[in-house]
């Protein structure tokens, strides 16, 4: 038996002590309270009443068991005054003896922390109940230290430091906590320092858990080990990182079995509130039993497709460990698959049970790190709190928290430093000790996320000329100028379509319109068009820019338009009409700068100057065929800048015979200005097939 041996047993004792007084109390105070008593005291005899006011001494005497009483309403808010009023019961004094030992014991273990000057102050404070002596210690441990350094020094005893304290101080709302934690019975319910009850907080972390299949790059591939072992399940975590997601491998067995492995890596916290790999979902998965990370493995592990009956081995470091936990405790996974084996390393998972008791299960905790410390049970424990696990509780001389708890560190210690625990595991897993014949990695998630695009992308398609429609872009950008050009000359370009030009000022309102669509239904494309004004069929002036499309009436009657995709030029007809050529469009957002070239017919370039937040507007536009006007109309969702005073130049391309340049030439808008732009640099469109009208 090491030095800490007896300090440890007699702390173990002291615990049964300190149950059985409070027991007593309880008993004593029942009997106290009792209504029937109350009722015949005064009637008693004198032996009677003297009785009940030695009982009554016993209960709240510091000669007996100190200020005890427990049990019923109006008693615990007697209690909990008592105890802010600094009052002690002869349970708490047991009990703080106790946690006393267990210092000492990890204090035998571990010498350096006697030698601590700064740890030894916090520590004698806690223990003597001084709390202002405890603050100042603690800061200038933090001070002299700083946070990594303080919190790796002190980890060894920090739970045995807190459940003091909170046995000590005046707070009632830490009582509880404090008991679990000393006398292992349970894992820590509140915080021991402020009482917040740690449910409160886990339960904000709400979700059905989901998880989507997703590929991983080649250099996350090349470095997944292709046979199974400890060691190599870990390395898997450490390659697909702490970025909210987690591995199913397949492995065949040595007895040509195939079975699957569950990979669950820790917290990150860059990743945002969907992902149960977060802050909270990593604290909801140590002291709740299943949380959405937990049932978000479940959900990855039916969409892999086991089999009934399928034997299941699950990995975890950190929150993933506790996670993997919760999942072994869930009686209905555990009733379609067989869970072999549980590995948690570096996890608060003291109190954590398989419900399948033929689960092997092993800890691996480093002493300095902190994570496995937050159930309450550290390296100071007197008891045992998980019988029958295979428990690797050890200390490196790496002492600096995050370091001590990083996997590279778990790793680095059962690659070299504890070959027998590793050689026990990697025996114990010999079933899944095999070439990988499957992997799948998943995205975890809290709840189901929604389909790209939902909810405006998310409608019903159809087939036209062999395109499914409406054109669906998840992400594009676009822009529009407007421009004044000859009254004259519009109207000759819209001689017989049965549309005139929107009276502006004398002139003509001309709208150059230039989109990339980068994520589309039907592939990345650019397009331009240029659009005269209109106020609609039959009404000579009507202006209702600012309707959505699915009641405008005034747009743009295309004049020409171009694409750089062949696959959108063939069903153009079928979009908006017209002529349509085909050239390579370019469209650039540079620095408050914007440029659309159409190369052989005109560029327009420039500063866009100041900017108001307007959102983006749905586009009307007019062709006609045949005889026939057509009405197209693309629905936009997303934010837009009005840049009122732009300065944007267009130019056709000199001596080029292409019809986009010769228009506008004709229109008197080689070299014009803009009156105004529309920019907009990330937005949702959906482009429907346009619809025949009426005869022009």
């Amino acid at each position: 038996m090491t030095p800490a041996g007896p300090l440890r047993a007699a702390a173990r004792e002291l615990v049964d002590v300190a149950v059985t007084v409070r027991e007593a109390a309880a008993h004593a105070t029942a009997a106290l309270t009792d209504p029937a008593l109350l009722r015949a005291l005064p009637a008693a005899p004198a032996a009677g009443r003297s009785a009940y006011r030695a009982l009554l001494r016993a209960t709240t005497s510091r000669r007996g068991l100190g200020y005890a009483l427990t049990g019923g309403p109006l008693v615990t808010l007697a209690a909990k005054a008592g105890a802010m009023a600094g009052a002690e019961s002869l349970a708490v004094r047991v009990l703080a003896t106790s946690l006393r030992l267990r210092i000492a014991a990890v204090t035998a273990d571990h010498p350096e922390l006697a030698r601590d000057p700064l740890i030894g102050r916090l520590i004698d404070a806690a223990a003597a109940d001084r709390d202002l002596d405890a603050v100042r210690a603690l800061r200038a441990l933090l001070r002299e230290r700083g946070a990594a350094r303080a919190l790796s020094g002190l980890a060894p005893i920090l739970g045995e430091v807190l459940a003091l304290r909170a046995l000590l101080d005046e707070n009632p709302l830490n009582d509880t906590t404090a008991w679990l934690i000393a006398t292992g019975r349970g894992r820590a319910t509140a915080d021991p320092v402020t009482g917040l009850s740690n449910r409160i907080i886990a339960l904000l972390d709400t979700g059905e858990g989901a998880a989507r299949r997703v590929t991983l790059t080649g250099t996350e591939t090349a470095r997944l080990s292709t046979r199974g072992s400890l060691l190599g399940f870990l390395g898997n975590i450490r390659a697909i990182g702490t970025t909210g997601r987690i591995l199913i491998q397949s492995v065949e067995g040595p007895d040509g079995v195939i079975r699957h492995v569950i990979q669950a890596p820790g917290m990150a916290a860059a990743l945002d509130g969907d992902s149960p790999q977060d802050l909270l979902g990593a604290f909801s998965s140590a002291v709740l039993d299943s949380n959405p990370y937990s049932r978000a493995l479940a959900a990855a592990v039916a969409d892999y497709g086991l089999p009934e009956g399928a034997e299941v081995a699950l990995v975890g470091h950190s929150a993933g460990g506790a996670a993997i936990m919760n999942l072994a405790q869930d009686r209905r996974f555990c009733a379609r698959h067989t869970v072999t084996h549980a590995i948690a390393v570096g996890s608060p998972v003291d109190f954590k049970r398989p419900a399948d008791p033929r689960t092997w299960v092993a800890s691996v905790t480093n002493q300095h790190d902190i994570v496995p410390t937050l159930d309450g049970q550290g390296a100071g424990t007197c008891f045992d709190p998980r019988p029958g696990w295979y428990v690797v509780d050890y200390a490196d001389p790496t002492h600096l928290f995050p370091l001590c708890h990083g996997l590279e560190q778990y790793i680095r210690n059962l690659a070299h430093d504890l070959p027998e625990a590793r050689d026990h595991i990697d025996t114990r897993l010999t079933p899944y000790r095999g070439p990988v014949v499957r992997t799948q990695a998943y995205q975890l998630f809290d709840r189901a996320p929604d389909p790209p695009g939902f909810p405006f992308l998310t409608v019903p398609t159809y087939t036209l000329s062999g395109a499914e429609l409406p054109i669906r872009c998840r992400g594009g950008s676009a822009l529009t100028a407007c421009f004044a050009a000859d009254r004259a000359a519009a109207a000759g370009l819209l001689k017989g379509t049965g549309f005139v030009p929107l009276p502006f000022a004398g002139r003509a309102l001309v709208a150059l319109h230039a989109a990339w669509n980068r994520h589309t239904s039907a592939g990345a494309y650019r397009e331009a068009h240029l659009g005269i004004a209109v106020p609609g069929p039959g009404r000579p002036r009507l202006l209702d820019p600012f309707r959505g499309a699915a009641l405008r009436r005034s747009g743009s009657f295309l004049v020409g338009s171009a694409v750089d995709a062949e696959s959108v030029r063939a069903i153009a007809p079928r979009l908006w009409g017209g002529e349509t050529h085909l050239a390579p469009v370019e469209l650039r957002f540079d620095a408050g700068h914007a440029r659309v070239t159409v190369p052989g017919a005109f560029t327009l370039s420039g500063r866009l100057g100041p900017a108001l937040p307007v959102g983006d507007r749905d586009l009307v536009a007019y062709t006609a065929a045949d005889g026939v006007a057509l009405r197209s109309c693309v629905r936009t969702r997303g934010p837009g800048l009005l840049h009122p005073l732009p300065l944007l130049r267009l130019t056709a391309e000199p001596g080029s015979g292409h019809p986009l340049a010769d228009q506008l030439r004709a229109l008197g808008l080689d070299g014009a200005r803009a009156l105004l732009c529309l920019s907009s640099p990330a937005r949702q469109t959906l482009r429907d097939a346009a619809v025949p009208l009426r005869p022009t």
